[in-house]
């Protein structure tokens, strides 16, 4: 057999296993969708699309609860490599009780892309800032930011420290940190070797396994099987380069200067005491560097509090909502 004959049958085989590892997968996921018993299913609730445009020209995707009567605006912005869809119970449970907004981050959800030199946190606080303008110019506000969305509240309350206190009564962040993420994140450690070798077959190749992976470092040591394949599910359509362009903000990331500015509204922190990826050390230096702020623990939780504790979470923003109004 000739080398040339040798690499072909080679190539083919890798490709036939990485098909029928595909397919496998694909089997996997259809079949844990099936065992979630869900009542409305994850991904569809959703109201009528809104595009903004940001102050770059990148095109943002909202969407927007409106209330039966006048009350606070609720802002929810998620995390890195999620979408709207992460507010899944939140919105079921809230809708038509107060107005909300959802925010698609750039890049992310159906939002327009945003590449790398304009992938950071002060490119989503300005986001932020914007989409308050045009949708919530005003009427009191409660921010609710998981991950790098809470990070991109306090980058807002850094750059517009009058919004707070004025318009924006009320914060709640949600697995999230305000710098030193490196030195204390097991699971962004181990997301440094997959980034250094990324290539064009990441895309394919991540969802090999995918489901154990985001279970083990996503989500706590007792998550439900249909939060952790929800989670799944989410990520699995967020697309490589979103993994690539936002991933520098961590390396050194720092928050505080915008901290003082939020004690000015109600705020509340919401950690995981078994989160890998924001360990619950960021949310209590968060609760203690904010001045007024309360911190919530939430025993064995992971980085997902939003489907694992859901109704703990809904119950805190409730509460902060109702605090303001």
């Amino acid at each position: 057999m000739s080398r040339t004959t040798k690499v072909a049958t080679t190539a083919g085989a890798f490709v036939a296993a990485g098909i029928a590892a595909t397919l496998l997968s694909g089997r996997q996921r259809h079949q844990r969708q099936l065992r979630r018993g869900e009542d409305v299913t994850f991904g569809s609730v959703h109201s009528e699309r809104q595009q903004i445009t940001a102050t770059d020209g990148v095109a943002l995707n909202i969407e927007i609860d409106e209330a039966e009567e006048k009350t606070p605006t609720i802002v929810f912005v998620h995390g890195w490599v999620e979408s709207i869809d992460v507010r899944h119970y939140q919105r079921l449970a809230l809708r038509g009780s107060v107005r909300m907004v959802f925010v698609d981050l750039r890049s992310h959800g159906h939002s327009g892309r945003s590449h790398h030199d304009n992938s950071s946190i002060p490119h989503l606080a300005d986001d932020l800032r914007t989409i308050i303008g045009s949708v919530v110019p005003s009427g009191p506000i409660v921010l609710v930011g998981h991950s790098m969305g809470g990070m991109a509240v306090m980058e807002l309350a850094a750059t517009e420290p009058k919004l707070f206190g004025r318009q924006v009564l009320g914060v709640v962040l949600i697995a999230t940190s305000s710098g030193r993420l490196m030195r204390s994140s097991p699971g962004l450690r181990h997301l440094i070797p997959m980034l250094r070798v990324a290539s064009p077959v990441l895309d394919w190749g991540r969802a090999f396994n995918s489901f154990s992976i985001v279970r083990r470092w996503g989500l706590g040591p007792n998550a439900q099987e249909r939060h952790a394949d929800m989670t799944n599910e989410m990520i699995l359509k967020a697309p490589t380069h979103v993994l690539m362009d936002f991933y520098p903000n961590f390396v050194s990331l720092d928050l505080t200067p915008g901290l003082e500015a939020l004690s000015k509204a109600h705020t509340v922190v919401i950690g995981g005491t078994a989160d890998l990826l924001t360990p619950i050390k960021h949310s209590r230096r968060l609760a203690d560097l904010i001045p007024g702020a309360r911190l919530v623990a939430l025993d064995d939780v992971g980085h997902m509090a939003m489907f694992e504790e859901h109704q703990s979470v809904t119950k805190v923003i409730e509460d902060v909502v109702g605090a303001i109004s």
